[in-house]
């Protein structure tokens, strides 16, 4: 995909869409930790934006969005709530606010590329400008508490 679009890998950042057990806070206002639909008694849904070559740390995302733990949404349920389809999601305009946590290996460029909402479909625009658009926070990288794994952790 970065290649087809010219632009260096590193800025390509990917959607996912996970449910949350066990969140710290009652849903409320987008954004905020717990927030966002719930599931069930305990269980609701969260958005983290990563780089698309990176896998993700279900542990530190859930502790970014103030949950107990976090796996990834089944696409059914990604679809009925975002209105997108798994491959295509992005994190502006989907149906229902959701909390969103973005890496914060997206601040060391002045622009990224998300998904526009269809598959094939980006958007590009500065972190800072999706991190005050869909209400997120910035899950501020120490050597080893990024929201993703590192590389040598994906094999």
């Amino acid at each position: 995909a970065a290649a087809a679009l010219g632009v260096d890998p590193a800025r390509l950042f990917k959607t996912l869409v996970v449910t949350l057990d066990g969140a710290r806070a009652a849903p409320g206002a987008p954004g905020a930790p717990g927030a966002g639909v719930r599931l069930s008694a305990g269980v609701s849904l969260g958005v983290a934006v990563l780089p698309s070559a990176a896998s993700a740390s279900m542990k530190l995302v859930a502790e970014a969005l103030g949950a107990k733990r976090a796996a990834l949404a089944d696409a059914a349920t990604v679809q009925r709530v975002t209105g997108y389809v798994v491959g295509g999601v992005s994190p502006l305009g989907s149906r229902r606010a959701l909390p969103t946590v973005i890496d914060a290996s997206a601040l060391r460029h002045a622009t990224i590329l998300v998904s526009a909402g269809q598959r094939g479909l980006s958007i590009e625009l500065a972190p800072a400008d999706l991190q005050r658009l869909a209400a997120a926070t910035v899950k501020h990288s120490e050597p080893t508490r990024s929201v993703v794994n590192s590389v040598s952790d994906r094999r």
